[in-house]
Formats: C-alpha cells, sequence, structure tokens
C-alpha cells in the first residue's frame, strides 16, 4: 500500500499504480505547482514508488521532501544515460529546492585543436563535442588558459587567424613577422612542417614535453654552431618556458597517468569538492566547486552527483578516478563513463601511496576553500543585515525592506522607450525575477516621468490582480525604488494615490549626488558614502539601469533590420531578400514600374501591385 502525503489528491495514488517499469527522469511538485526535486531512474515505478511505501527514512532531507510532494510528472527515456542527461538539464533549468546544485556549473574552458581543418587552429572554446578535434583541459578560468595559449603561440607558432589558406597569399601577416606564425598562408611552410608544429602542440598539451626539449635543444645547439645567437637565444627562451612549467605541474611519485583526483569538504548547506587534474604524471590544472543544498546528504550521494554533473559537459575523461567515497550509483556510473570516453574508466579510493596523498591533499584544500566561502558568506549575510537594518531606520521604513523592487527607464531621443524592474531579497539580485516592459503610449517620446508612471502603473495593478500567471508580479515589494530624482517620484505618487495602493513603501535615488527622496519630505535624505544601505540601494538602481539599457539595445539594433517589406502580405524573408538584392534599396524599388517588379524572380503582377502601394 502506497503511504501518500495528507494534502495529495486520489489522482497521485492512480498515478502511482500506473508508472511504467521504464527508464526515465521523474519531477516532483509541491501543492501550488512548483517543482521540488528531479531525479533519475533505470525503473521509474520502483524509484517513484520507495518514496511512498511504509518504510521510515533515518535522511531528514527525504522525510522533508516525502512530505510537501504533492504531484509528479516523468519523461520516459531510451536508457538512463539519456535519463541521466535529461535530468541534468531539468536541474539547472528548475533550480528546485530539494536538489544538490554545482554553484558554479557553466561550460568550463577547454583547448580546441580543430583537427577538422586543413591547417588546424588552436583555441579556447566552452563547447566540448565529439566531432574529431583534440580537446585539452577544462581549466580553472578564462584568464589561465589565455596564458597557456599565449606560452603556446611562443613556443610553437601556429597561425591565430581564420582565413582559408591555400599558400598563395602574397605577403605574410604581422604575426610572422614577430615569431608567432611561420606562415602557410604564403607557402613559407608546407602543410607537412605545419602539422608536425601541431603534432607538437598535441604532445606539450598531453605532458610529454621529454622529446620537444630533446629536439629544440638539437636546434639551439645547431644555431649555435651556424653562429645564428639570436635564433639560439630565442630557442634557448622556449626551453626555460618548458621547464618552467613542468617545474610547476610536477606530481612526485605519480608516472605517465592521467588520474583525476577528487577531494571532499561539508558543512552544512555547502559542500566544496576539489579536483586535480594529473595527465601523464603532472599536474596541468586544478579547480573547487560548491554544491549547495547539501544539508543532511550522504557523501557517496553528493559524489555521485557531482561526478554526473562534472563529467556530463567533459569529454576529457582519464582512464582513472581517485577519491575518498565511492559515489552511491557505482555500476551505473562506471558504465557511463567507460561508454562516453569508449574505454574503460575506474574510480578507486586509495588505502596508501602516493596517490592516498594526494586524496588527502585535494581534502584538505576542499576544507580551506570552504572555510573561506563560509567566511564570506558570514561576512556578506552580516553587511547585508546592517544595511537592511539601516535602509529601515533612515528611511522610516515599517518593516525591513527585504523585498526591493527598483524601475528605471531607457531610450533614446524619446525612440524605443523600455523600462526596467530589478528585484533584490535579503540583499540578493534575483535575476528570474527580473522584468522589462515596452511603453505602450506612443505619444511618451522622452518624458521619463510619463513612462515611469505607465510601468508603477502597471506593476501595480498585477499586485491588485494577485499577480495573475506572473511569479514575481505576485510578490508584493517592501520597498519600490525609481532610479530619479524628486520630480519622478512625484510623478509615480499620483499612480499610487489614484489606485488606493497605501501599504507599500517607495523612494527614488538620484544619480551623481545619491540623494534619496521620500514622498512628503522636502528634503532628500543623503546616506554616509560608505553606508551598507546605500550600497544596497546603488547595487539596485545599478542592475536596473543595466538591465534596461541592455533590453533597449536589442530593441533598436533589431529595429534597423526592420523594413517596410515586413508589413505587406505575401512577402517573406527571400523574397526580400531578392528584391533588396536586385533594387538595391526601399527607394529604388518605390521609384521601379510594376513591370520591372513583377519581372523579380517569385513576384507576380498582384504581388508587384500590392507592393507599390504599400511603399
Amino acid at each position: 500500500m502506497y503511504m501518500t502525503p495528507e494534502n495529495s489528491s486520489s489522482n497521485l495514488v492512480y498515478k502511482l499504480a500506473n508508472l511504467p517499469n521504464k527508464p526515465g527522469t521523474y519531477l516532483f511538485k509541491n501543492n501550488s505547482g512548483k517543482i521540488i526535486y528531479i531525479g533519475k531512474a533505470s525503473n521509474l515505478k520502483k524509484r517513484i514508488s520507495s518514496y511512498f511505501v511504509n518504510k521510515s527514512s533515518s535522511n531528514k532531507k527525504i522525510i522533508e521532501l516525502k512530505s510537501k510532494i504533492n504531484d509528479f510528472e516523468i519523461i520516459i527515456t531510451e536508457s538512463e544515460q539519456e535519463a541521466l542527461l535529461l535530468e541534468n538539464s531539468l536541474i539547472k533549468k528548475n533550480k528546485p529546492f530539494y536538489n544538490v546544485r554545482l554553484k558554479d556549473d557553466k561550460s568550463y574552458p577547454y583547448i580546441k585543436v580543430n583537427l577538422n581543418e586543413s591547417y588546424p587552429r588552436v583555441y579556447i572554446t566552452r563547447k566540448n563535442s565529439d566531432d574529431g578535434a583534440r580537446y585539452f583541459g577544462p581549466y580553472a578560468s578564462a584568464s589561465s588558459i589565455r596564458k597557456t595559449l599565449n606560452l603556446l603561440n611562443k613556443l610553437f607558432p601556429y597561425r591565430s587567424c581564420t582565413k582559408v589558406i591555400d599558400g598563395n597569399d602574397e605577403k605574410p601577416c604581422l604575426e610572422f613577422h614577430i615569431k608567432r606564425c611561420i606562415a602557410p598562408c604564403t607557402g613559407n611552410a608546407t602543410k607537412k612542417e605545419y602539422m608536425k608544429l601541431i603534432d607538437e602542440v598535441i604532445s606539450f598539451l598531453e605532458g610529454k614535453t621529454k622529446n620537444i626539449k630533446t629536439r629544440i635543444k638539437k636546434e639551439m645547439h645547431d644555431a649555435s654552431k651556424d653562429l645564428n645567437f639570436e635564433k639560439a637565444a630565442l630557442i634557448r627562451d622556449r626551453i626555460k618556458a618548458i621547464e618552467k612549467i613542468e617545474q610547476k605541474q610536477k606530481v612526485v611519485g605519480i608516472k605517465k597517468e592521467n588520474i583525476d583526483v577528487i577531494g571532499m569538504s561539508i558543512k552544512e548547506n555547502f559542500a566544496c569538492l576539489e579536483i586535480f587534474f594529473i595527465r601523464n604524471g603532472n599536474m596541468v590544472g586544478h579547480k573547487n566547486y560548491i554544491m549547495e543544498g547539501t544539508k543532511n546528504e550522504e557523501e557517496d550521494i553528493l559524489i555521485s552527483r557531482f561526478i554526473e554533473n562534472f563529467y556530463s559537459e567533459n569529454l576529457s575523461i582519464p582512464k582513472s578516478i581517485v577519491c575518498s567515497v565511492i559515489p552511491v550509483n557505482y555500476k551505473f556510473i562506471i558504465e557511463w563513463l567507460s561508454s562516453k570516453s569508449k574505454s574503460k574508466i575506474s574510480i578507486k579510493i586509495p588505502k596508501r601511496g602516493k596517490k592516498n596523498n594526494l586524496v588527502k591533499m585535494a581534502n584538505e584544500n576542499a576544507k580551506e576553500n570552504l572555510k573561506q566561502l563560509n567566511s564570506k558568506i558570514n561576512t556578506n549575510e552580516k553587511l547585508i543585515s546592517q544595511g537592511l537594518r539601516e535602509l529601515q531606520e533612515e528611511l522610516g521604513l515599517p518593516n525591513l525592506p527585504k523585498r526591493i523592487e527598483c524601475f528605471d527607464i531607457s531610450h533614446l531621443q524619446g525612440s524605443n522607450v523600455v523600462a526596467s524592474m530589478s528585484v533584490f531579497q535579503n540583499g540578493q539580485p534575483m535575476k528570474s525575477q527580473y522584468r522589462k516592459f515596452k511603453i505602450k503610449d506612443n505619444k511618451i517620446g522622452n518624458d521619463d516621468y510619463a513612462s515611469m508612471k505607465e510601468v508603477i502603473k502597471r506593476r501595480l495593478t498585477r499586485i491588485i490582480e494577485k499577480g495573475k500567471k506572473d511569479f514575481s508580479f505576485s510578490k508584493i515589494p517592501d520597498l519600490i525604488l525609481i532610479d530619479g530624482g524628486k520630480g519622478q517620484l512625484s510623478a509615480v505618487m499620483e499612480v499610487i494615490l489614484n489606485l488606493g495602493v497605501r501599504d507599500i513603501a517607495i523612494a527614488s535615488i538620484a544619480k551623481k549626488e545619491e540623494r534619496i527622496f521620500l514622498p512628503d519630505f522636502s528634503e532628500s535624505i543623503t546616506l554616509p558614502e560608505k553606508s551598507q544601505g546605500l550600497f544596497l540601494l546603488q547595487k539596485c538602481r545599478d542592475e536596473a539601469h543595466r538591465f534596461a539599457v541592455t533590453y533597449h539595445r536589442n530593441i533598436r539594433a533589431n529595429s534597423v533590420f526592420k523594413s517596410p517589406l515586413d508589413h505587406i502580405l505575401g512577402i517573406g524573408p527571400n523574397k526580400k531578400k531578392t528584391l533588396l538584392n536586385k533594387f538595391g534599396s526601399i527607394n529604388s524599388i518605390k521609384n521601379s514600374t510594376l513591370e520591372e517588379i513583377s519581372q523579380t524572380k517569385g513576384i507576380n503582377k498582384n504581388l508587384a501591385i500590392r507592393i507599390k502601394e504599400s511603399l
């Protein structure tokens, strides 16, 4: 018998009884329909039913989750591996409260050697796909990868241009003259010579520097024999650069192995995972990741979630992964990683020796990073709390301004007028709740007061209507902040009085002087320059301004590509392109005869008449 939550319906019992014995992804929802947890399963019926059977659990998080489940959805997939990819995608999109989340789950930078090109390029990418190219990474940051590429290009002067190489260019570019390209574009280097250079780039990125050093040392000696001391000095500097990198990368006791070492530290609702990338016995990089929502989670579940998240976007999987705990779904993860990398992968806990020391070192790094994070969080929380209290006191607010909504207007000489709303909850930006507005009244032009009145009226009307279907509009702000001075505030107060909304605090902040205006006060308020309250208002204002300006630029850019032809029935993108290619401009089309227009490919006489009438 299924033990379902008290507030669930008979529909849930029916859905549980009719679950398929197939792999897939499931989405648990609470009584307001919000997704609170997303999971995957090799057998949906067994996995979902396990949450509802009469079985006690010692995991507080599971107990709490089970009490909140009111409904669920399922998505059937072909395999558990496909379900894993879908699960990761849905978690990133929906950010459910009860899922463990990687805070830094953006795409990581890689070095790509594009072997699909006749003369391969070497460049940064965040897309790691199985396309025949070679990928190296991930790297800790774009800045670290740029430093590596800068050195690579000095050591191995490969091309950085995007042109098609045929060897027939008359002159090489500047890169050739500053020793950063061997100019295959002019035929200065043959394709064979260029590919030899690319092979060395790949060897270097794989950590195989011994043969490279041997070869270029010979080149240095040959240059010295030929009395070409300038070339010999240049090669000597390249050797020193390689040796410097080798010293940084050296890991004592690990010989010619490719390993990822994962360390972990957990405290309350956060976990830090440190990963060392060891390639060919060299430490080529490291990175730490923060996981959020880890309270009451077991270590084997967290390591499993991390491995699934990290390697779902990473094709550069070493044959060996070492860590301090085996993931909960070990067998599936091994099969998935092996299938993904097309070679057998192992996950082990080293009990002794150098690898054990590396895991301890990774754990220690994770612990230290988590300590710093907690210190930063505690400091930020104190500063935010101080700022909120300052605002309540200085602005005379009835409550702490936990939710602040800031509004700004953007336009260019009265054209394409738009507005924005930034949202800060407990001192933090809630970017998913930001909103943008197009000013509907075309007669407003560059009247900022009228624009702000329209936007605030639309916002407050949504509050009166309980937000309709927009979650961000259903929330009532503790403070509405206007980007502007006393004039904007007075204009907005007219709207507030007309709508009869009296229980929402409102203020405006003027640029430059950073003066704050309040209703019914003739004098402005000036907060101390280092006030945390002022800093919070400035952040809200700056975010609203940034969001409005970005939206306005996008609209303006799109309007540039609009044409009078767009509004003519029967004219689509292809016919518009054909007409403009033939006549060159709208004016030329306007001045052409019906016969000339109707002779255009795809344009009959009736359509030509319509075009002439419209223009």
